[in-house]
């Protein structure tokens, strides 16, 4: 442009700046296209891919959605390329710009309690706002734990290298951890015991009695294994006024707040355990209860009944529009996943598939995941 200025042509320009004459003249339309700003950079050029038609990305999210391969519950990259004629990568952007992933399913139980939303009202209503002067426990059985021995040592783990295990094991007994999870400082009274019938329950009732300051009423959310309600269940209970018993929904176990902490120990200290007796696998356990209750962090319930009940409205109308309905049922996603933990309160929203329409799930609560209800009769 300085050359240009003092009167040079094109061709000298060119001469002057060892350039081709096609670049020297691109260069001084741009000046006086754009001005400076048109020299601060290089302009844009097109793809070196040519661009999908809109119909051939149609078909691939039609196929995607309402048709499977011959030989296939479900379509994957390479074979979608195949059948479409595109390229791994064109189905690969395709799939991601919208939002399908035919490799991932998720799982869902369907409840038939016919008092579902009040039983959800009433669990939720304790975490949220819990009785003055009383106490809120989640209880539950993590029943037929294995002491898992494996069949061979494995290998440390090194730089570049995960550690090993052998997928084959030994079985050498099981065990049931009976937990109660303080909602307010998130400690667990725990113990070990080799049933979990209602005799064992009943000893538990009495752990949780001698563990609990005298003088507050006890709220226990538990689920309806039968073992809970029981004769002898009922008389203990009309024994010890002060203890409350709150069922969650039928298939709602989510609702419990102590399956987060199930997972957590699964995680942490079981899965990947080794266990040449019951006994080891019961002294892990409760190793384990101790360190969480030395530094307990309590997990948090962030939505409301109401905002449950809400979505479960939007969720009927999407499920009506899939003529998939049962009369008088709630849907109910994977456990697990339903609570937040203190150090995350991020809401998570699961998107589901279902006969090729997007439905946008329930999050009942924060983080490690989540889970999702729907109501057909809301």
């Amino acid at each position: 442009m300085l050359l240009a200025s003092d009167g040079l042509t094109a061709e000298g320009i060119a001469a002057a700046v060892d350039k081709s004459l096609l670049t020297v003249r691109r260069w001084r339309r741009r000046f006086v296209a754009k001005g400076m700003d048109g020299l601060l950079k290089d302009a844009t050029r097109p793809s070196r891919v040519k661009p999908l038609a809109p119909e051939k990305i149609k078909q691939v999210v039609h196929m995607t959605l309402h048709a499977k391969p011959p030989n296939a519950t479900h379509w994957s990259l390479r074979s979608m390329a195949a059948a479409a004629g595109l390229s791994y990568s064109s189905v690969q952007r395709i799939w991601r710009a919208h939002g399908l992933k035919p490799h991932l399913v998720e799982t869902f139980k369907v409840s038939r309690d016919k008092n579902f939303a009040a039983k959800v009202e009433d669990v939720v209503g304790l975490y949220l706002d819990p009785p003055d002067r009383a106490l809120v426990f989640c209880v539950d059985e993590k029943s037929q734990i294995q002491a898992l021995d494996r069949t061979q040592p494995g290998l440390p783990m090194k730089k570049g290298r995960a550690g090993t295990m052998t997928h084959d094991y030994k079985r050498n007994g099981t065990t049931t951890l009976f937990a109660a999870l303080n909602m307010l400082d998130g400690k667990v009274i725990g113990t070990c015991m080799p049933r979990h019938r209602h005799r064992e329950f009943l000893r538990f009732l009495g752990l949780i009695d001698q563990q609990s300051p005298a003088g507050l009423d006890l709220h226990l959310i538990v689920d309806n294994y039968a073992t809970h309600k029981t004769p002898a269940v009922k008389r203990w209970l009309k024994a010890h006024p002060r203890f409350h018993l709150h069922f969650t929904p039928t298939s709602a176990s989510w609702l419990n707040m102590v399956e987060r902490f199930f997972a957590e120990i699964t995680r942490k200290r079981i899965r990947r355990g080794t266990f040449k007796s019951v006994a080891e696998l019961k002294s892990a356990i409760m190793e384990y209860l101790e360190n969480h209750n030395a530094d307990p962090k309590p997990f948090i319930w962030t939505k409301s009944a109401s905002q449950i009940l809400e979505k479960v409205a939007r969720a009927k109308q999407a499920l009506e529009s899939q003529h998939w309905e049962q009369p008088g049922t709630w849907l109910e996603t994977d456990a697990h996943t339903h609570c937040a933990s203190p150090r995350n309160h991020r809401v998570a929203s699961h998107m589901s598939l279902i006969h090729g329409s997007c439905i946008d799930m329930l999050s009942v609560c924060g983080a490690g995941g989540d889970s999702s209800i729907l109501n057909s009769d809301a």
